[in-house]
């Protein structure tokens, strides 16, 4: 290996994967995290950042491949950022993710001797994903190919934003993430729009007419579609509706939203739907769920079912627990875990998931789930407790910020007997589960992949209070 020179460094080996998609070499007793690389690479890099003991860098070059990789399925890879981990076999993609939540529940969390289950991996590598979001733009993200030929940049495109530019949109043929008829909506609906003249979104003059899509498909063969209109045109609202419902008849549920703001956020406008009943529906073992353009819901359906059945297992019910669950969402573990609980109690911030989660308790005849809008610290006081009773079993499952400092107050102020706590980031769960040991000790904790081909991983963490407490 050649010496640093102009904060490059030469034919250095990735030892080893870190987190988030990074992987490190370590060069001189300092570790570098490198992004876009696999252990067993040998690479050429540049230095973004340099500390005394660490350094983030970048590929410049590589050297030599990893013995590791595979070829990857989709033509996009290494353009798009959606499935970074192609071309690494799916056991080596769940080894690092196992490995993954171990290390920061024992660095930042300080677990110790804890059972961790083996991670449980998707049944459905590819086409596991039930909803996407495309944009259209007027801006078209070139490749480094790309670049060498006559291609412009000023190109109307759909697609997904390209990593870490706002402004530019890889152009996508095919995906390979989700089931048809996702390919055929998307490419139908651009070459029309292209074909009728109809003007794509410019981000940083907040125009034109055709703005995001949003396509979401169910096991039980429903499929619903949001198109979002930068500029309230109803003529071409309605011609390219139109051209929806004559050339896809499979969408079950058509709708259209105009957003003239300057985010993309639709929750604050109203969603005009044009066919079906404005919703779909889902299941999840024999429960039903109503999905609406608004609504959240798991992205990966039979993964969620098992990902649900392993917090209902950690919660060990025995039919006569209050249950509360924390960032409900639209109801649906609760709702999950109904038959073996006396009682639910779902708190979630947002007053349209609560909506749908009152909705999804009456469409599978509950009477004993309760869900209320709020911020569960003002809500869960003496009063709310003394109508409800103090929980037995509480289940959070947080966004990927983690949980504020007063919910973990609040939490160990309850002293709950168990806490099931579901996660979509392990660094800020084991921060969490850092906080909570003051009371609580983690027992067990199994990682569930739900989204192959990417970094990401959940992990679910069963907590006891302590005897002493």
């Amino acid at each position: 290996m050649s010496k640093k020179r102009n904060k490059e460094l030469f034919g250095i080996t990735v030892d080893t994967y870190a987190a988030e998609g990074k992987s490190i070499a370590r060069v001189d007793n300092k570790v570098i995290f490198i992004e876009g690389v696999v252990p067993g690479d040998v690479v050429d890099v540049y230095l973004k950042k340099n500390k005394k003991d660490w350094a983030e860098a970048g590929v410049k070059n590589i050297v030599s491949l990893s013995p590791n990789r595979i070829a990857a399925d989709c033509q996009h890879f290494g353009v798009c950022g959606g499935c970074k981990w192609q071309m690494l076999p799916y056991e080596l993609q769940l080894q690092y993710k196992q490995q993954q939540v171990k290390d920061v529940l024992s660095r930042i969390g300080r677990v110790k001797d804890t059972e961790y289950l083996p991670i449980l991996g998707s049944e459905k590598k590819y086409q596991y994903r039930n909803k996407l979001e495309f944009t259209f733009s007027n801006k078209k993200y070139l490749s480094h190919e790309e670049l060498n030929t006559t291609a412009s940049p000023l190109s109307d495109v759909l697609g997904f934003h390209a990593p870490r530019l706002f402004d530019k949109v890889i152009d996508i043929d095919k995906c390979h993430l989700m089931a048809e008829p996702q390919n055929e909506i998307r490419n139908g609906i651009r070459a029309y729009a292209l074909a009728k003249e109809y003007t794509f979104y410019d981000i940083k003059n907040n125009n034109g007419l055709l703005r995001n899509m949003m396509v979401r498909t169910t096991a039980t063969g429903e499929t619903l579609v949001n198109i979002v209109f930068g500029e309230k045109n109803i003529e071409v609202v309605n011609d390219v509706i139109q051209f929806l419902e004559n050339t896809f008849p499979q969408i079950t549920s058509l709708h259209y939203t105009i957003n003239t703001k300057m985010n993309d956020t639709i929750y604050d406008l109203d969603v005009i739907t044009v066919k079906g009943p404005g919703y779909i529906t889902e299941k999840l073992e024999d429960f039903t769920f109503k999905i609406s353009p608004k609504s959240f819901f798991q992205t990966n359906t039979l993964q969620a079912e098992n990902l649900y059945r392993i917090t209902r297992e950690f919660a060990q019910f025995t039919g006569k627990e209050v249950l509360y669950d924390l960032y409900c969402g639209t109801g649906s573990i609760g709702i999950f875990c109904s038959n073996e609980v006396s009682k639910i109690v779902g708190v979630e911030s947002v007053p349209e998931a609560i909506e749908d989660a009152k909705e999804n308790a009456r469409m599978n005849q509950l009477e004993n789930a309760h869900f209320y809008a709020g911020d569960v610290i003002k809500i869960c006081n003496d009063e709310f407790f003394a109508t409800h009773g103090k929980p037995d079993v509480v289940i959070t499952d947080p966004p990927r910020a983690g949980m504020h400092q007063a919910l973990v107050d609040k939490l160990l102020e309850i002293a709950a007997p168990r806490i099931v706590y579901v996660s979509c980031n392990p660094a800020t769960q084991a921060r969490d589960v850092a906080l909570l040991s003051e009371k609580y000790k983690v027992i067990k904790v199994q990682a569930v992949d739900m989204f192959p081909h990417t970094h990401h991983v959940e992990s679910v963490a069963l907590l006891e209070l302590k005897e002493e407490c």
